[in-house]
């Protein structure tokens, strides 16, 4: 099953609960009125009753008559409901079922209009109501370790005047320019995402952007409503370490994590290499990465180890998958953390 199956199904049980929570508590409204309104019990008896005079006119082909008739009266004893309501101080609406979502009653679910059968008119395809979109980006933000993501961490945000416009001698050019054509990269990342699924490799030193550009992405497909799931390294291996040696204690959410982690939409994994493998995580490592590639799911890593000291830590067969069927982009410049604290510091000064 896939995340996104898991998450309807989840989504979908929730909407259940929410509509057998939304009866009960119509029902105990209605038990509080029958004691206080005793003659509002007996109206709905009676529209009850109204009801099952209808069903067995329908059986036996009534005349129009009849159905006139009934909802000349099932009109009057609604209203005299809501006028004993208000009467007694409550709102016309206190017995209605009252739903979180009006619109879809909370199914999760709206009639497609647009898309009707044009054979069998009466049936209606349905789509997703605006509420469930929105709770399933509400969950897969939940799921995706990036809860505390900032509003302020978006592309829109993101600031090349900390780049230096100097050219690097060992690149053949400056920051700024490097920045802004890795900026791009992730742009059209995000862009292809729904078509084409891309694997990225982000290397170089501390300070650089790299954790904030794979925020700014998992940003951006969260909100189209793709799933996302981001980790540190360390987060990872321990994650591998808890499900070999100690599954029957991991907590539920590093088990969503574990079941998820193959996949969802896009996994991200930051600062990797910070912990080095070893010989039980590094199997568990691979078999991640090539299923991910094998799926067609994309991965984004994170690094700040030179590219150079991969094969001490790694195996050929991580190796091969990462650097074959990766872009590997590469940040260099000052570390911009340090120059927005001097920046402050400057103008705290003054």
């Amino acid at each position: 099953m896939t995340t996104k199956e898991l998450q309807y199904k989840l989504l979908l049980k929730q909407y259940d609960q929410k509509r057998t929570r939304a009866a009960e508590a119509k029902r105990n409204r209605e038990e509080e009125i029958y004691k206080k309104i005793p003659d509002i019990e007996r109206i709905d008896q009676s529209l009850n009753k109204l009801g099952i005079s209808l069903v067995k006119s329908a059986l036996n082909a009534s005349p129009d008559e009849f159905i006139e008739n009934y909802r000349h009266k099932n009109e009057e004893l609604r209203r005299l409901k809501k006028q004993l309501l208000v009467e007694y101080g409550y709102p016309v609406d206190y017995l209605d079922m009252h739903h979180d979502c009006p619109v879809c009653k909370d199914t999760g679910f709206i009639s497609d209009v647009s898309h009707r059968d044009s054979i069998a008119n009466e049936y209606a395809h349905h789509q997703p109501c605006k509420c469930f979109k929105q709770a399933l980006i509400n969950l897969s933000y939940d799921q995706s370790n990036l809860k505390s993501i900032g509003a302020d961490q978006s592309f829109s945000n993101f600031n090349f005047n900390y780049y230096s416009d100097q050219v690097d001698k060992e690149y053949n050019k400056s920051p700024r320019k490097n920045m802004e054509l890795i900026y791009q990269e992730c742009i059209n990342f995000v862009e292809q995402f729904a078509y084409k699924r891309n694997n990225m490799l982000l290397h170089g030193p501390t300070g650089l952007g790299k954790t904030f550009l794979c925020n700014c992405i998992a940003k951006e497909l969260l909100n189209q409503g793709y799933s996302v799931l981001y980790l540190s390294a360390q987060e990872l291996f321990k994650l591998f370490e808890e499900s070999r040696f100690h599954r029957e204690d991991m907590e539920e959410d590093e088990k969503n994590n574990l079941d998820i982690l193959l996949t969802v939409d896009l996994l991200i994994i930051d600062d990797f290499a910070t912990e080095a493998t070893n010989s039980f995580t590094g199997p568990d490592l691979f078999h991640v990465i090539n299923t991910r590639a094998l799926n067609k799911t994309s991965t984004i890593i994170s690094t700040n180890l030179p590219l150079s000291d991969w094969r001490s830590l790694y195996s050929e067969r991580i190796i091969s998958r990462i650097f074959g069927e990766y872009s590997i982009l590469r940040f260099f410049g000052e570390d911009i953390r340090l120059l927005k604290k001097w920046n402050q510091k400057a103008a705290t000064r003054k």
